[in-house]
């Protein structure tokens, strides 16, 4: 009787732990990247009253007899289920899909999170709610990111100023006419800009030259010489342009010159030190300079100069990469959010709203979202708790009725033990 007793009071232990589960899960419905958690018991020690027998001189075999001493809890296993996707619109908010934690920083130590409920302080850090610095990739002057570098905090500095940048590459394409007759002229104006950001106005004059009708033999193809002018503090000027002899074949695509760039050196033009490159286009590339019947459509494609500009919003992609949009009309890369993730996530320790690596979490696994088994990311959204309330109070009834159950022992027990006391009058 006191045996029952006592392995019903662990009864009671371990259903009053089912309830504190259940009570932090249901407490935590609405928590940003919560995951639940479920309890696992076990039997403990059982007492042998008699050992198995084998059969023997005609008499059959013998089961152990035994007597349980009651239930522990072996230990409580987190489910690392998707949580649903909830919209913010906040380019700070993001969420997980898939496997995968951020990474912070805080207090001296590495931690990890699915809740990825960002904000930006003062001087510009990405970081949690609670004041932890979010881990990543910084992005160099040119907007290049070094994955396989040490991850740090991520900096976004709304207002920053982008320093000018001198034209010294602009795609050209189009169509010049083959209905074109010698002396035929098209002029078209590439709007670049020097290296303190002032717009230079180039014009590139296109005129058909060859080939001669009176020729002999007769040259296959069509020719045009480009020439090359630039206008500064109201004057225009005349620069030399290098390569600018194009050639056509029959089928209208460009051969010569044969990189299909034309060049202006660096220095020739006042205020751009640095040469400037007209791609016009290898054959088959969208887009390309051809020389086709019909309306001549040449123009400027796309130019990599711009003035200075100032940081006035970004957004993140899906592999964590955060561009910002300048008051230039420019983007470029900013940084890079680092995800992590582990061999046995379960083996996490649940850490003030995040996890801590454990000896049998196995090793942070950091790298970009997208790669490695890592999740992608959803901007703009976050990941809800996982809890599912049904299940959750389904558990809350199992608990309740167990701890019944096992106080309906302790009071049998009790009765009984009564009766046994009672005996002696």
């Amino acid at each position: 009787m006191i045996r029952a007793m006592s392995s019903a009071l662990s009864g009671l232990r371990n259903h009053q732990t089912m309830l504190d589960v259940v009570g932090n899960d249901i407490a935590n419905v609405s928590t940003v990247g919560f995951k639940s958690s479920t309890t696992i018991f076990s039997d403990v020690l059982t007492q042998t009253l008699q050992g198995a027998a084998a059969p023997a001189n005609g008499a059959g075999g013998t089961n152990p007899a035994q007597i349980g001493l009651g239930s522990r809890l072996v230990g409580t296993v987190q489910s690392f289920a998707q949580g649903a996707i909830q919209r913010t619109g906040r380019p700070t908010d993001l969420a997980v899909q898939g496997d995968g934690f951020f990474v912070v920083q805080g207090n001296g130590q590495q931690l990890y999170t699915r809740a990825g409920s960002f904000t930006l302080d003062a001087a510009g850090n990405l970081t949690t709610q609670e004041g932890m610095l979010v881990q990543g990739w910084q992005a160099d002057n040119t907007g290049a990111i070094d994955a396989n570098q040490a991850i740090g905090g991520v900096q976004i500095r709304v207002g920053e100023l982008q320093p000018p940048n001198q034209t010294e590459l602009a795609e050209l394409g189009g169509n010049l006419s083959a209905d074109s007759v010698l002396g035929d002229s098209f002029t078209i104006t590439v709007t670049g800009n020097d290296s303190q950001g002032a717009v230079v106005p180039i014009n590139l004059t296109y005129t058909k030259t060859g080939p001669d009708p009176l020729a002999v033999p007769p040259v296959v193809g069509d020719e045009w010489t480009t020439t090359a002018t630039y206008t500064v503090g109201g004057t225009t000027s005349a620069v030399a342009l290098t390569d600018n002899v194009l050639t056509f074949d029959i089928n209208g695509e460009l051969t010569a010159p044969a990189d299909h760039n034309m060049n202006i050196a660096g220095g020739l033009i006042p205020g751009m030190p640095n040469a400037i490159t007209f791609e016009l286009g290898a054959a088959g590339t969208p887009g390309r300079l051809t020389q086709y019947a019909g309306e001549a459509t040449v123009g400027v494609k796309t130019q990599d100069g711009a003035a200075a500009g100032t940081l006035q919003s970004f957004n993140v992609s899906q592999s964590g990469m955060i561009v910002g949009s300048y008051s230039n009309g420019r983007s470029k890369a900013i940084g890079q959010v680092a995800l992590a993730v582990f061999t046995n996530p379960e083996g996490l320790e649940r850490i003030a709203g995040a996890w801590r690596e454990t000896a049998n979490s196995g090793l942070a696994q950091v790298g970009t979202a997208g790669g490695g088994g890592r999740g992608l990311l959803s901007s703009g959204t976050l990941e809800m708790s996982n809890v599912d309330l049904a299940e959750e109070f389904t558990r809350l009834i199992i608990a309740q009725r167990g701890f019944q159950g096992n106080a309906r022992v302790i009071t049998t027990a009790d009765e009984v033990l009564q009766e046994v006391v009672n005996l002696r009058r």
